[in-house]
């Protein structure tokens, strides 16, 4: 049976929020032979009353057809942004109304909030003692409001196994194909990015979008430093290397870096090698050595730990479950 995605929909949403589940899961087609292309994902809209109308932030209602219900059944409960959260976002307090929607999901389901849905997240309790993100502008007061949350207003999304929050707006996007990532390989991901005319995956976080009162004038950009080292990967790769591509001193490139990107450079490198291991396990039969030779890591061993660390599994276990997806997409 598909995955049952239920999106919230509160007063005061914002329709393009709403419509990001919708698209991403709606759109992922199941690869394996036989299934004829059958739905990997069923999305629902329900609101925390019975269906009828939900007011967004423009000037016009949708007409949502389930109720709180609907929440019951799902795996996967999304709630994107509202403008309109009142005591959620003035207190950190749930209304009654709210809470009485939300008791209904059971223990288990995977909770995602888009930019400030996160604030319902965190009255709910789900984000206690947890990391999380939301919108770049909104931290500082999330964080004041629930001083138990670990916020990082830097990301564009966290994934905390059972529980995900996201920054705002496009990153929604960003943190939905994370999921279809996630559950079913980088080849199914990417072929709904594809087909949503969207970049697979973003790099750097939300520091790179924050306005700053007195920009630096840039006329220089580590574009082709980024370009050289991604053709490239499978070979060391010095700071001072990637400086010089843009003729840059090594503290001035590091931090044009990060302005741009929003990481630091050596972070950026081991997110593509291991992007670049998650292709070559799911594509190819290249023993785990080679696989860890060709993404930059040099040694099994480096690969395990790095896997480890950004997956939580090892590369065998990584490509045991993705493999067969990503045969049959290719």
């Amino acid at each position: 049976m598909p995955h049952r995605v239920a999106v919230l929909a509160l007063d005061g949403l914002l329709p393009f929020e709403l419509g990001i589940p919708h698209r991403i899961f709606g759109r992922s087609l199941n690869p394996a032979p036989g299934n004829k292309g059958g739905k990997l994902y069923e999305v629902v809209t329900c609101s925390i009353r019975p269906p009828g109308p939900v007011r967004t932030d423009s000037d016009y209602a949708i007409l949502v057809e389930h109720g709180p219900a609907a929440l019951a059944t799902a795996d996967t409960v999304v709630i994107p942004a509202s403008y309109e959260l009142g005591p959620v976002f003035e207190e950190g307090r749930l209304t009654e109304e709210l809470a009485a929607a939300l008791a209904l999901i059971r223990p288990g389901t995977r909770m995602v909030s888009i930019c400030t849905g996160s604030y319902v997240l965190a009255a709910a309790g789900y984000l206690d003692g947890r990391p999380a993100t939301t919108h770049w502008s909104s931290a500082d007061h999330f964080q004041r409001l629930f001083p138990e949350v670990r916020v990082d207003p830097d990301v564009l999304f966290i994934d905390d196994g059972d529980v995900l929050t996201s920054a705002g707006v496009a990153a929604g996007i960003d943190l939905c194909l994370h999921l279809v990532r996630r559950d079913h390989g980088t080849a199914v991901a990417n072929e709904i990015a594809r087909r949503t005319v969207v970049p697979p995956h973003r790099d750097g976080g939300q520091a790179q979008y924050i306005h700053r009162p007195v920009p630096e004038p840039q006329f220089a950009t580590t574009t082709a430093a980024r370009a050289w080292a991604l053709a490239r990967l499978e070979r060391p790769i010095l700071l001072r290397d990637m400086a010089e591509q843009e003729a840059m001193s090594v503290r001035t490139f590091t931090r044009r870096f990060r302005e741009e990107v929003g990481i630091s450079p050596g972070q950026w490198l081991t997110q593509q090698r291991v992007e670049r291991a998650r292709q070559l396990l799911e594509s190819t039969d290249l023993s785990i050595d080679q696989v860890a030779r060709d993404a930059g890591f040099g040694t099994a061993t480096s690969l395990r730990q790095h896997l480890q660390a950004a997956l939580g599994v090892p590369p065998t276990v990584y490509r045991r479950t993705f493999r067969s997806s990503a045969d049959a997409v290719s």
